[in-house]
């Protein structure tokens, strides 16, 4: 009983946190937004090509070009704007998955192609942007681990409400339950993407997306989803 007010006590906290960052951007001018803007997205792109360990606040303020005292106005240190870039990419994510529209089947096929254009693009490096926080923070940072939970249950909901709109459409076999479907989908994902980050060959998320997609839909919609398997890209070339 214990410990279970004490991750619900952590989740409420969280998500007050959140809200009281949000109501302080609510009252940002619209240059104070863009500047602010410009240092969580300097970070998210130190972030995700040399970690957060090697992300440093004098690189942060070169790459978005701000001043310290510019930094020190928006952020109180390091820690807080790691928080923001991780409530940033959880937007970036969502929105390439509002963006593809997920309620239909071509919607559901746009989707999966954009991740595996961006996985085959950087070769599987760095593997997917939030599991790739995850794996640098979820074990050193507390605060850090119950924001990625955060950003992974708006992920979940997300993706819950899309896929309820492909059942309404009669596209989802029977059977198949929205909820379920999400949190696997969010599995397969990160799967793929962490074997594609080992193997340097993005086939594998693309197997493990055709596959999940071809068992989730209803025909002849899932038929389009089933390829013939081919040898991944790292392995031929060892051949």
């Amino acid at each position: 009983m214990g410990s279970k007010w004490i991750a619900k006590s952590r989740n409420s906290t969280t998500l007050i946190t959140m809200a009281a960052e949000q109501e302080s951007r609510a009252r940002l001018t619209a240059k104070g937004t863009r500047t602010r803007a410009r240092i969580v997205d300097a970070a998210l792109e130190l972030v995700r090509t040399q970690g957060v360990a090697d992300a440093t606040l004098e690189q942060i303020k070169k790459t978005a070009r701000v001043s310290s005292s510019q930094l020190y106005h928006y952020f109180v240190d390091k820690d807080e704007i790691i928080q923001a870039v991780i409530e940033r990419q959880i937007e970036l994510v969502i929105a390439t998955q509002e963006h593809a529209g997920l309620g239909t089947p071509e919607g559901l096929q746009t989707w999966g192609d954009t991740l595996v254009a961006h996985a085959r693009k950087v070769s599987g490096v760095g593997g997917h942007p939030l599991g790739h926080l995850v794996g640098q923070l979820a074990e050193s940072d507390q605060d850090a681990r119950e924001r990625l939970a955060e950003a992974f249950r708006q992920w979940t909901s997300a993706l819950v409400d899309a896929l309820r709109d492909l059942q309404a459409g009669g596209y989802l076999r029977a059977g198949v339950e929205p909820e379920n479907l999400a949190r696997t989908m969010l599995a397969t994902l990160q799967g793929g993407f962490l074997v594609s980050q080992v193997e340097r060959d993005a086939t594998f998320l693309e197997t493990a997306l055709d596959t999940m997609f071809a068992l989730a839909l209803n025909e002849p919609h899932a038929a389009k989803h089933r390829k013939a398997p081919r040898p991944s890209g790292s392995r031929a070339r060892r051949g």
